[in-house]
C-alpha cells in the first residue's frame, strides 16, 4: 500500500463515517418529530433502507430546516429541565443575616456552644 492509497483509504473513511452519523441523525429527527404520522415515518425509513444516497439528499433537502429547528428545541427543553432540577436539588442560598440569625437561634437554645456559634458566624461572614 503507498501513500496515495492510504490517503484515499483515510478519505472514504472519513466519508463513510459522515455519512453514518448523518443517517442516525435523520433517524433520530423522524422518529423525534411528533407531527410526522406513523405511515410517513414508515415511508421515510423505506426510502432511506432501499435509496439510501438518494433518500439522505432529499431529506435534507425536504425537511432540513424543521430538522435543526426541532434539534434546537430539543437542545433548548433538555437545558430547561436541567437547570430546573438543578435549582430544586440546589435549594436556596441563605443570605448571610439569616444563617447568623438561625446560629443565634439555636445558641439561644442551647444547641450550640458559643465557640460554635463564632464558627458559623465567621462562616457566614466569609
Amino acid at each position: 500500500m503507498n501513500f496515495w492509497e492510504f490517503l484515499w483509504l483515510i478519505f472514504i473513511t472519513y466519508i463513510l463515517i459522515a455519512y453514518i452519523m448523518l443517517m442516525i441523525s435523520i433517524w433520530v429527527d423522524i422518529f423525534r418529530d411528533r407531527d410526522l404520522g406513523g405511515f410517513a415515518k414508515f415511508l421515510w425509513i423505506v426510502f432511506l433502507v432501499f435509496f439510501p444516497f438518494l433518500g439522505v439528499l432529499i431529506y435534507l433537502i425536504a425537511r432540513g430546516r424543521a430538522m435543526s429547528e426541532r434539534q434546537l428545541a430539543y437542545a433548548q427543553s433538555a437545558k430547561a429541565q436541567q437547570d430546573s432540577y438543578i435549582r430544586s436539588v440546589a435549594g436556596t442560598q441563605a443570605s448571610a443575616a439569616d444563617q447568623i440569625a438561625s446560629a443565634k437561634a439555636l445558641l439561644d437554645s442551647g444547641a450550640i456552644s458559643q465557640a460554635e456559634f463564632d464558627a458559623l458566624k465567621a462562616k457566614a461572614l466569609a
